[in-house]
């Protein structure tokens, strides 16, 4: 695959650039490295102040990296602008509380007596720079959320982003430079994805992350796993979105069309399958399918568009192939479902029910404004549809009623269970996924701690 922006709303490739040669990649191998020596010494007050001075600079750019995101990968405009505003938040959140989550942990004094210890301690040690593998769908935020706990826990950061955002990826460097970070903390590594097992290989890189497929987790992990690396995984996500007979109906209805089409359906903690009790499936089933018909869809650069292009040919095509796949086995379509003419890889907002086990759409996760809908009859039913998925990224239920949270915060096979709202992701708590959605934890205390060295500090009598 070129590294190159292309415009999904129109096909119009804007800007090309050359893979790095091995070489530049040395080079920057050695600069992280170097870099990281001196870097992991640094105050968390001064890391703070670098942090927070990135965090200005990219609410200074909002409008412009904005409108490149767009560009890159087809959201509306107004969303990227909120991406962008939610990274810096981000990044301030890390910048305000490193210090406190990776503060020294003492040990009960019971317990270091009876290790025969004077005094110990657990303390958190950056691990060295990190390769960051990730995503076009949220080209800031999935490297933000990454880069700001990596960078505050004194580690360096490897980026290897996605070959259709590389402006999107080079400004990510830009940025951290202009807010002074030393030349090595980040760096971009404009390379395709062949070059990733020889980077992860190299000694000097400590550890990776990866937001994406299955098939690219599987391939980066097996790799770290050869040489016995940490890795964090986030990957693919096929989330419930239940409601049951208490929940407030036209609520739950309205959120439930922000929840499949943010970001052009392409998020893989939007609500895919929405599971409804047979009590409400009619009212809901009818204020979802009109919120959906109803959304704006066209350029992506004009503020009243809600859902713009998805962000390839391909990722069209593999939609299209999905659908029609259901079609023919027997789904109904309650809106959508063909591809309009014109320029640009648009597909419509879709709603299909009458799926069944045997469909692909069932199975597969949907990567764009195509929602499959359920009738259940109890509880039970509802449950074990919400687990009949190879993923666990995070779920959604709508219900009043206190027996029924606690029954679905015990039974979702989920890294979260969102009650009455949609999914969301916030530096304070912990996000990522079970099964094939992925291991690890991004965000919070749990994320920074992930590519730290916890090391006991013990000191005899």
């Amino acid at each position: 695959m070129p590294i190159a922006t292309v415009n999904p709303a129109n096909g119009e490739t804007l800007k090309t650039y050359e893979a790095m040669g091995a070489e530049e990649i040395e080079r920057r191998l050695q600069l992280a490295e170097a870099t990281f020596r001196t870097y992991r010494t640094s105050s968390f007050a001064e890391r703070a102040r670098l942090m927070h001075r990135a965090a200005d600079l990219l609410d200074e750019d909002q409008q412009d990296i904005g409108r490149i995101m767009t560009t890159e990968m087809g959201k509306p405009v107004k969303q990227a602008r909120a991406e962008a505003a939610k990274c810096a938040k981000s990044m301030r959140w890390y910048a305000d509380h490193a210090e406190e989550l990776l503060a020294d942990e003492q040990p009960a004094a019971a317990d270091v007596k009876d290790s025969g210890g004077a005094r110990a301690l657990v303390r958190y040690r950056p691990l060295g720079p990190v390769l960051a593998v990730m995503p076009w769908n949220f080209p800031l935020w999935q490297v933000i959320r990454f880069a700001a706990p990596a960078l505050m826990a004194g580690n360096v950061g490897l980026l290897k982003h996605a070959s259709n955002v590389p402006q999107t990826a080079l400004y990510l460097e830009d940025l951290f430079h202009r807010a002074g970070f030393p030349e090595g903390a980040f760096q971009t590594l404009l390379v395709g994805s062949g070059a990733i097992e020889e980077i992860l290989r190299d000694e000097r890189v400590k550890a990776a992350t990866l937001t994406g497929s299955e098939p690219a987790g599987r391939a980066v992990a097996s790799v770290a796993g050869d040489m016995v690396k940490k890795t964090v995984l986030e990957l693919g996500g096929s989330d419930p979105y239940v409601v049951m007979p208490s929940a407030d109906i036209d609520r739950a209805a309205a959120i439930a069309v922000t929840a499949r089409v943010q970001n052009n359906g392409q998020s893989c903690i939007a609500a895919k399958r929405f599971i409804v009790h047979a009590d409400v499936f009619d009212a809901f089933a009818e204020r979802f399918v009109a919120g959906m018909k109803a959304l704006t869809v066209g350029d992506p650069l004009e503020e009243k568009t809600e859902v713009g292009p998805v962000a390839s040919e391909q990722g069209r095509s593999d939609l299209e192939e999905l659908v029609d796949d259901a079609v023919e086995s027997g789904a109904t379509v309650l809106c959508g479902g063909e591809r309009p003419d014109g320029a640009g890889w648009f597909y419509p907002p879709t709603v299909l029910t009458d799926i069944t086990r045997e469909m692909r759409i069932h199975r597969e996760e949907t990567f764009g404004p195509v929602a499959t809908l359920y009738r259940v009859a109890d509880l039970d039913e509802a449950v074990l549809l919400a687990n009949d998925t190879p993923f666990g990224l995070s779920s959604n239920v709508w219900t009043r009623d206190e027996a029924q949270v606690e029954r679905f915060v015990r039974d979702l096979e989920a890294g979260g269970v969102f009650f009455n709202g949609m999914t969301a992701s916030h530096p304070a708590f912990p996000f990522g996924g079970v099964k094939r959605s992925g291991y690890g934890r991004e965000l919070s205390g749990h994320g920074i701690r992930e590519f730290c060295n916890i090391t006991t500090v013990w000191h005899g009598a």
